[in-house]
């Protein structure tokens, strides 16, 4: 994990790591990164925080230009 957000390379985290929909949410007072999922917020079908590794999720899109 790279420090302040997830390495693309984290077996960890799975599709999200490269998901244009995956956001790097610091948590508030523990000060560890999770994953928020943007499509969670207009489809129910899609967890707000996913549980991790995913490995397969119809809404995944690779991030355009370098994956930070």
């Amino acid at each position: 994990m790279k420090p302040g957000g997830w390495d693309t390379s984290d077996s960890n985290v799975g599709l999200c790591a490269s998901c244009s929909h995956a956001k790097s949410v610091l948590h508030p007072r523990q000060g560890e990164p999770y994953l928020q999922c943007a499509l969670s917020k207009d489809d129910p079908d899609y967890p707000r925080y996913p549980r991790l590794p995913v490995m397969s999720c119809d809404g995944f899109e690779q991030k355009k230009g370098p994956v930070v």
